[in-house]
């Protein structure tokens, strides 16, 4: 009887303990937001400051860098958008960084799955633009990317790190196209309930 006791327990513990994974360094976290008619997500890994000097050093400017850590980050768009001033098509692609000490230029490569900058191809870029760096009042001590809604059209993709945040304003690319769209489901929606009132 112990002994089947004994087994039944080992046999719980192991199953609870396969559930569980040790401390990640840098913890990977997805965030996902609707935007206009459908949603933007990013996966990424969020780095920690540890005492550590960042930008100029832990992460060089002038060099690419995988904008977090371990696989380089993957941000999907579910509709074409405006990304920064750039055209974009919607789909998936990893997000690089060249940090400088003033500004920083955010790149779009269409190769959306790779580790690190390592296999980084220029080729491969769709887009690129430069913003400016601004200078934070509080540390951020791990890496961050957010979606900040600026308004119905218009979100701002923002990196903060250290003392240091950019913003990348992220826009519909027709907003004429998607205001007829809005109009006509508003339309169906009208009838629907028209339709349901009527019952």
């Amino acid at each position: 009887m112990k002994k089947l006791l004994l087994t039944a327990f080992l046999a719980v513990s192991v199953t609870a303990y396969s559930q569980w994974s040790t401390p990640a360094p840098s913890p990977k976290q997805m965030i996902e937001q609707q935007f206009s008619l459908s949603k933007i997500t990013v996966e990424y890994g969020r780095p920690g400051v540890k005492g550590r000097k960042i930008f100029g050093d832990l992460v060089p400017f002038s060099k690419v860098w995988r904008a977090g850590a371990n696989a380089a980050t993957k941000i999907t768009f579910g509709q074409n958008v405006n990304f920064g001033g750039k055209m974009v098509m919607a789909g998936s692609y990893s997000l690089f960084v060249i940090p400088m000490e003033k500004e920083w230029k955010i790149i779009l490569n269409s190769n959306a799955d790779q580790w690190g900058a390592y296999s980084y191809d220029e080729k491969l870029n769709i887009a690129d633009v430069t913003v400016l760096v601004q200078k934070l009042s509080d540390k951020q001590e791990y890496f961050e990317i957010s979606l900040q809604p600026v308004d119905d059209h218009t979100t701002n993709l923002a990196m903060k790190w250290d003392m240091t945040q950019v913003l990348v304003p992220v826009k519909e690319a027709k907003p004429e196209t998607v205001l007829k769209i809005i109009e006509k489901l508003n339309d169906i929606k009208q009838i629907e309930k028209d339709a349901a009132a009527k019952k």
